[in-house]
């Protein structure tokens, strides 16, 4: 996909997504203007620490972002959600779901986590209800905490014939979990939100070598302050560079729509469109 603008992140209260007619969101519209099955993101992330710096609500934010701004992308190519004509409305972002699976940061106050059995019944029946009226959909998880649980859920959805997948919001090589990839985030979609003169170096030491730890005693036992890596250096014009690349990937797979058998939306086919941007996923 070549440059394109990436409408700002955040969009005015109900209405339209970025002045866009076409991208609407689902909490701010009537009844009568839902029509032709449209395509739905629906924005899923947490409540829970992101050390002594960032709010508890950044991995919802990031999703609510990314999936707004990919919204106003998609809303002037996508075609109905049936895959028919376009209509006025073709793409609709729901509200987010702001409580996911966080069992790993439990142990630091603020957290909110409601498992993943209780998730897993809120994305089988969030699917089950929108596919009374909405065409595809797609889940833009901002938490990695999330991820078996999406996968799961959203596997034995497609397996009733529901058109839905999921995608992640996370960066190539980012750090794991409020550290410089998160704070740069933070830093352009809500710097009024990030505390820099309390940001730390949390552990910084490859994420995939604290799993042992991390399943037996959660994210206070290898990182008191609750960082996994290092906000050092972190700045708004790195973090408007990242969502850039975070939304472009997210838009060309919701075009490219080829969901796995995890219903995970895979890159782009070689040769049919951008380079994929795919990120790893955030803890």
């Amino acid at each position: 996909m070549g440059h394109q603008h990436i409408p700002s992140p955040a969009p005015p209260p109900g209405g339209t997504v970025a002045g866009r007619p076409s991208a609407l969101l689902l909490g701010g519209a009537v009844w009568p203007q839902i029509t032709d099955r449209p395509l739905v993101l629906v924005p899923v992330g947490s409540t829970e620490q992101h050390g002594p710096h960032l709010p508890l609500d950044t991995d919802t934010t990031v999703a609510t972002a990314v999936a707004h701004a990919s919204a106003a992308l998609l809303a002037g190519s996508c075609p109905g959600g049936d895959g028919g004509p376009a209509s006025e409305h073709r793409v609709l972002v729901a509200p987010a779901l702001a409580f996911g699976a966080s069992g790993e940061h439990a142990h630091f106050p603020g957290t909110v986590s409601i498992g993943r059995e209780a998730l897993r019944a809120v994305l089988v029946e969030t699917v089950r209800s929108l596919a009374l009226w909405a065409g595809r959909c797609v889940f833009v998880n901002g938490h990695g905490g999330n991820a078996p649980t999406l996968d799961g859920a959203l596997a034995q959805m497609r397996t009733e014939q529901h058109d839905v997948a999921w995608l992640g919001c996370g960066t190539p090589g980012g750090d794991a979990h409020a550290g410089r990839t998160e704070t740069s985030l933070m830093l352009h979609l809500a710097p009024h939100t990030v505390r820099l003169d309390a940001a730390a170096p949390g552990d910084t030491r490859p994420v995939g070598s604290l799993m042992g730890e991390l399943i037996a005693g959660g994210v206070r036992a290898v990182s008191p302050n609750g960082v996994l890596g290092d906000p050092t250096g972190a700045s708004a014009a790195e973090g408007a560079a990242l969502f850039e690349a975070v939304v472009a990937s997210a838009v060309d797979h919701v075009r490219a729509w080829r969901p796995d058998r995890r219903a995970r939306l895979a890159p782009p086919a070689p040769g049919t469109g951008a380079p994929s941007r795919n990120g790893t996923a955030r803890a």
